[in-house]
């Protein structure tokens, strides 16, 4: 889908990416991560050609995207970035209808994308379309932000800092959104972020950045159980592996079918940390499970968290 090869970019003299190679998968989720400085938005605007890079090469569905017009590009790319965006004089359908009105949609159809991206990020279009960004709570406008780049149902979704901006709760939410629109779109995203926990809960694959080299990348339970270096080890936090672990696995997986116990349930679906915090605040060593239908899907125990019975 996109292919770097030995892409290089350079500020004042100074090297942002270096020679940078990689190859991003239709379908994949791939997080950008690293320190301040380390080439992760550089290396996202040059996918779309917000910045333009010195040297290499760019692929995109096997084409250098030097062969395309920057407009033509940006059109089959969505853009959501932390601020969102949003032209404040535009009502809600406006904004999310920009780019379909550049491509000559028409107004049915315009609408109809936009009340059907409305719906699928739970802003019911007969309740938002009409509103204008200051009628809108942070989150809301994040979430138009989000809608307005997919609108025109582009091949690949291009992410900078999205939810940086927001309260932990409302991020937590919008993470959530997010990963539900990735599984039923199957679209290809590209996201930076500087926040290693969101990069777990949300890549499939992740990339780490310093000084403009790639330094690692891979799942994140491959990043968590196989550092490559100290730099990885320190980045993702040396004391906080074991936890991070146990966030990328589910409820489900470690609990025993067919038995009973007391005490309010956890959710199939909570990850193994959210688990852990229950067990610890509860003070008990079992756990009621339900499914998302609310029915009985057997206990988990506290010694089930490392994977080991009794």
């Amino acid at each position: 889908m996109i292919r770097f090869e030995a892409v290089s970019k350079s500020f004042a003299g100074d090297a942002a990416v270096d020679r940078l190679d990689l190859t991003i998968e239709a379908g994949e989720f791939t997080v950008l991560i690293g320190r301040s400085g380390s080439g992760k938005t550089t290396t996202l605007k040059m996918i779309n050609r917000l910045i333009e890079h010195d040297g290499g090469r760019i692929l995109f569905g096997g084409k250098n995207i030097r062969e395309f017009r920057p407009e033509a590009l940006r059109r089959r790319m969505g853009y959501a970035i932390q601020s969102h965006g949003l032209f404040p004089h535009w009502t809600v359908e406006q904004n999310i209808g920009t780019v379909p009105s550049l491509l000559g949609w028409t107004k049915a159809r315009i609408r109809e994308r936009t009340h059907e991206l409305l719906e699928l990020l739970h802003l019911p279009a007969d309740a938002f379309a009409a509103r204008y960004p200051h009628q809108l709570s942070g989150g809301q406008q994040q979430r138009v932000g989000v809608a307005r780049a997919l609108a025109a149902d582009p091949d690949v979704l291009l992410m900078d800092e999205p939810f940086g901006a927001l309260d932990p709760v409302t991020r937590l939410a919008l993470q959530a959104e997010l990963t539900r629109i990735h599984r039923l779109s199957g679209k290809t995203i590209v996201m930076v972020t500087h926040d290693i926990d969101e990069a777990l809960r949300l890549g499939s694959r992740i990339v780490l950045l310093d000084r403009g080299h790639l330094v690692q990348q891979g799942s994140p339970a491959s990043l968590l159980a196989a550092p490559a270096n100290d730099f990885v080890r320190d980045f993702i936090g040396r004391s906080d592996i074991g936890i991070r672990l146990l966030g990328l696995g589910v409820v489900r997986d470690r609990a025993r079918p067919g038995e009973t116990t007391g005490g309010d349930p956890l959710p199939a679906s909570a990850t193994l940390r959210e688990a852990l915090s229950a067990f610890v605040t509860r003070q008990v060593r079992t756990l009621p499970v339900v499914d998302a239908k609310g029915e009985p899907a057997g206990v988990l125990h506290f010694a089930d968290l490392l994977g080991t019975t009794g």
